[in-house]
């Protein structure tokens, strides 16, 4: 009588061996990656959308530039180890020697925020009407904050009527290009 033939078990899964390691290193990798959880946001009093990767939450205080307050209205979301924010500051007219001071002001800032000098480059905005309007991009990192922690800034600001406004990306490390590009791509103004 001679014997059925068959298979040693490990050599039936010899084979599921890579794909099992592949969806193990998928699953550990995805739990390291932060979760974005991408949603457009309108806000029709204060003239833009934009994607925020997470439910946002809203902060209102008042500034002061060059001596006149003002108030700037913030929406913020956080993903990961960033912060993703849409900051409005409402001007008392808007004369473009006041948005050009409000622009100056919020660039100094957010460069004083990494303790670099602030840099920008041109940058278009989009309407959502159609169109465009000039604006500046920033990209800045340095030490932040009482235990001087790497921070990179990803920023875009713009002046439109009585508004200015500032979309920017606080990060504790680069992030990934698509990320930056759903953010920034996604806003626009009325």
């Amino acid at each position: 009588m001679s014997r059925p033939a068959f298979r040693p078990l490990s050599r039936c899964f010899q084979g599921l061996f890579p794909i099992l390691t592949l969806i193990v290193l998928g699953a550990a990798l995805a739990a390291c990656s932060p979760k974005y959880d991408w949603r457009t946001i309108m806000n029709n009093d204060l003239g833009y959308t934009v994607d925020l990767p997470a439910k946002p939450g809203n902060d209102r205080r008042q500034i002061s530039v060059d001596g006149t307050p003002m108030p700037m209205s913030m929406q913020t979301a956080e993903a990961g180890d960033a912060v993703f924010a849409v900051g409005t500051l409402t001007l008392p007219t808007d004369d473009p020697q006041a948005q050009r001071a409000a622009l100056d002001f919020l660039k100094a800032g957010l460069a004083r925020n990494v303790g670099v000098p602030a840099a920008a480059s041109d940058v278009q905005i989009p309407l959502a009407a159609g169109g465009k309007v000039p604006g500046v991009e920033m990209r800045v990192s340095g030490k932040a904050g009482p235990q001087q922690e790497a921070r990179t800034i990803y920023a875009r600001l713009v002046a439109r009527g009585r508004h200015v406004y500032q979309a920017a990306i606080i990060a504790a490390r680069p992030l990934p290009p698509e990320q930056i590009d759903q953010f920034f791509g996604s806003f626009q103004l009325y």
